[in-house]
């Protein structure tokens, strides 16, 4: 479809559309400003998508949605009030908004200088109820004046202890506390369970994370809580699930990780961000928590230079599952909620899901990935997972910039795999991952034997002659790579055996953890998930939408335009 025939579809659905679609409430809103200035309201059903955009300004304002993120092939429209009277320029889902002071002149609007910017958003997400009873208690688990180091990637940890409620409360929404004007500076937020026997003289120590001294009772804070990441918002729980807080097996202490993202190198900066949680002794029927699945994340995660395309796999098996559900809840749990994670080669995550070999719809995808945009996502429809079911979380990444191999890290240059899935009610399983087995990936650059004792990380490589006494990072930047060599790499790595990863809360493990399986045989797969809008994209070119702007009068509704 050309871009003149996408404008006028458009319009055709503007015009279809009509006044009467503004009568009813909006059940989504996310301000796109850092200044708070543009404001933007939706709703969506079967059939169309409706807007309303409020923005401070008597100039004219801009609205778009883009793949990108870019202006150059979105669908843009231009809109204001001029003397009292509305108008709107359109050309031919990232959203993209500008404004001005000003409005459009005969000769066309004015360049909106740095009025400009762009937000990723869910518009299909399911709608919920986001906000929490007024009066709703509350408590923030918040560094203090953190300085942060003048390097790439710093992750944080300070202990905290959860308030002591006496008895059992419910937490049931948590947001992030980002300092203002350090929104990219925090990238992602983990809440972990500590051992309850901690000693308390540690608690609101902060130290480096991952580092030789930090101190030992870090080392206790195993299973994830709650996990927030850049471009996130709060999260509510649904009203049949809430977080438990105040029973025995319930957090006492937690360790809040902070990762600093960096790459500037500034200095000086200090932070003060974190959570806040709401609580409530009104009791919901379940007990929610966080299952981490995907690829573990070690070294033996590589992904090779200069690729379009490589496709990473972590699998929660079914071996896994088997055993953990089996014990603990063999009527299976519900999927209410998804994170998916992956750094700045991450181009697209999908969490896939499989029952007796045949993949079931998928459990969340995003095809458009935003390293800038991490979020849990709501299930349209909450989904079951029983006893001998299989996930896979599949990333797709683009490293056709890069020079040398980029490694499974914690950097975010390096890469990770993961997906977070919400669920009740609450089982012993803190993370269900894979990691393919390095015996396999070794063998495709040539290497032979390796230096044993294993006496450095990462161990050195023996022979051939051309590696010897390399590590085998080494070995595998200096193979020279090319993009057949990638390819056939790729593919052999998706059909290597994998470790298991099965862990309980806290530092316990289910048996099936350490064992060595195959890669699942898969019978049929999944159709790819069609939205009310749009069976191949996020959001179509000719989405039928309805705009409401706010310009230099009293609202006025679209129906004039049209």
């Amino acid at each position: 479809m050309s871009r003149l025939e996408r404008a006028r579809a458009l319009l055709v659905c503007l015009s279809a559309l009509g006044f009467c679609a503004t009568l009813h409430a909006f059940k989504h809103a996310a301000t796109l400003d850092p200044e708070g200035k543009y404001r933007i309201r939706w709703r969506w059903d079967d059939s169309a998508i409706t807007f309303e955009v409020e923005v401070e300004t008597r100039g004219y304002v801009g609205l778009g949605f883009s793949t990108t993120g870019a202006m150059a092939l979105s669908d843009l429209l231009i809109a204001g009030v001029d003397r009292g009277k509305p108008y709107v320029q359109e050309s031919t889902v990232r959203v993209i908004w500008a404004y001005h002071s000003e409005d459009v002149g005969p000769s066309g609007p004015k360049y909106h200088g740095t009025n400009r910017g762009r937000k990723s958003m869910r518009l299909l997400e399911p709608t919920t109820a986001r906000n929490v009873p007024a009066g709703t208690q509350f408590f923030n688990l918040q560094n203090t004046d953190v300085p942060v180091p003048s390097k790439d990637t710093t992750y944080w940890c300070q202990l905290f202890k959860i308030p002591d409620v006496q008895k059992k409360h419910h937490i049931i929404r948590i947001e992030p506390l980002i300092q203002r004007g350090h929104e990219n500076l925090v990238h992602h937020i983990l809440l972990y369970q500590c051992d309850s026997g901690l000693n308390e003289t540690e608690l609101d120590l902060g130290h480096e994370c991952y580092h030789p001294n930090m101190p030992d009772s870090f080392l206790t804070c195993e299973t994830v809580v709650f996990a927030w990441a850049i471009g996130g918002e709060g999260f509510t729980y649904p009203p049949h699930a809430g977080l438990s807080i105040g029973t025995s097996i319930d957090p006492v202490y937690v360790l809040m990780e902070v990762h600093y993202d960096n790459p500037a190198l500034q200095q000086g900066v200090v932070d003060s961000s974190g959570l806040r949680l709401y609580y409530t002794p009104t009791l919901r029927r379940y007990d929610a928590s966080v299952i981490e699945m995907g690829v573990w994340v070690s070294l033996y995660h590589m992904l090779p230079p200069g690729l379009q395309e490589y496709v990473s796999e972590g699998h929660c098996t079914q071996e896994c599952l088997q055993e953990s559900l089996d014990q603990e809840m063999p009527s299976g749990i519900r999927v209410f909620a998804v994170l998916m994670h992956s750094h700045l080669a991450g181009r697209a995550i999908r969490v896939r899901h499989f029952r007796n070999q045949e993949e079931l719809p998928h459990l969340a995808q995003d095809d458009e990935f935003d390293f800038n945009f991490q979020e849990f996502q709501y299930l349209t429809q909450e989904r079951l997972l029983l006893p001998g079911d299989s996930l896979i979380t599949e990333c797709k990444y683009n490293t056709r910039g890069r020079k040398n191999m980029t490694w499974g890290g914690l950097s975010t240059r390096d890469e990770m795999c993961l997906s977070y899935l919400l669920y009740y009610p609450r089982v012993n399983l803190a993370r269900c991952e894979s990691l393919p087995e390095i015996t396999g990936q070794l063998k495709f650059i040539g290497v032979k034997k390796i230096q044993i004792p294993v006496t450095t990380w990462p161990f050195i490589i023996k022979s051939p002659k051309r590696y010897s006494n390399l590590s085998f990072t080494e070995a595998m930047d200096k193979f020279k790579w090319s993009k057949k060599r990638g390819k056939a790499f790729n593919e052999m790595v998706l059909r290597l055996p994998m470790n298991v990863r099965c862990s309980k809360r806290g530092q316990e493990e289910w048996s099936i953890q350490g064992t060595i399986v195959s890669p699942p045989e898969i019978k049929s797969e999944a159709r790819p998930p069609t939205t009310p809008c749009s069976a191949a994209t996020k959001l179509s070119a000719t989405l039928p939408f309805l705009l409401l702007f706010f310009g230099s009068s009293l609202p006025t509704h679209l129906s004039p335009w049209l």
